[in-house]
C-alpha cells in the first residue's frame, strides 16, 4: 500500500495544488508556507530514491551481481562486460546501440524478440539520460546492462506506451560504432 501512495504521491501533490490555486480570489493565505511546501517535496523525493535505491539493491541481489555491479554519482547501477578497444564514447559522438528494455520485474517493454537499434548524439537528449550516461561507460564492441533509476529514465510519466510511470528500467545495451 505505501509504494502504491509513493508511487503517485508527487502527482496527488501536484493536482492539490492546482485546485487550491483555483479556488477564491487570492485572498486567503496558504496553510503552508513556500519553504515548508518545499522541504515536504523534498522529504518525498527522499523517500521516493529510497523506495528506488532499495528496490534496485534487491534486483542485484536476486540475481547475484553485487560482485559486478558499480554506481555512478547520479545513481545509475551498471555492468560494463568485455574489454575495452579503443576509445571511450564521449558527448557529441554519433554511437549506434543495440538495446532491449525490460522492468525489474522482467516485463519487456521494448526489444524482447530481437534488440531494436537506435543512433543518436551523445549529450544532446533524444533518449534516458542514464542510458547515455552508460553509453559514455562503453568502448565499440562492449555490452552493459544499465539499472537506470526513474529520474535517468522516463521519470514521473513514463514515455506514454510501453513503460510506465516511475519506472526503474533495466536496459541491455551493445555499443556497435562511434563516429
Amino acid at each position: 500500500m505505501i509504494r502504491i501512495v509513493l508511487r503517485y504521491l508527487p502527482a496527488i501533490l501536484l493536482l492539490s495544488c492546482a485546485f487550491y490555486s483555483c479556488g477564491d480570489s487570492g485572498n486567503k493565505k496558504p496553510s503552508v508556507s513556500l519553504s515548508q511546501a518545499k522541504e515536504q517535496l523534498e522529504n518525498i523525493n527522499k523517500e521516493l530514491v529510497k523506495n528506488d535505491r532499495e528496490q534496485i539493491e534487491a534486483y542485484i541481489k536476486r540475481y547475484s551481481l553485487d560482485t559486478i555491479v558499480s554506481q555512478n554519482g547520479a545513481g545509475l547501477y551498471y555492468v560494463v562486460l568485455g574489454e575495452p578497444k579503443g576509445t571511450l564514447a564521449q558527448n557529441g559522438n554519433l554511437v549506434t546501440i543495440s538495446y532491449s528494455v525490460s522492468l525489474l520485474d522482467g516485463t519487456s517493454c521494448y526489444g524482447k524478440d530481437k534488440p531494436l537499434q537506435i543512433q543518436f548524439l551523445v549529450g544532446q537528449g533524444g533518449v534516458a539520460s542514464g542510458l547515455e550516461q552508460g553509453v559514455l561507460l562503453m568502448t565499440v564492441g562492449q555490452k552493459a546492462k544499465l539499472i537506470v533509476p526513474p529520474h535517468l529514465g522516463y521519470g514521473l510519466i513514463g514515455d506514454g506506451e510501453k513503460i510506465p510511470p516511475r519506472a526503474i528500467l533495466v536496459y541491455d545495451v551493445e555499443l556497435l560504432s562511434i563516429d
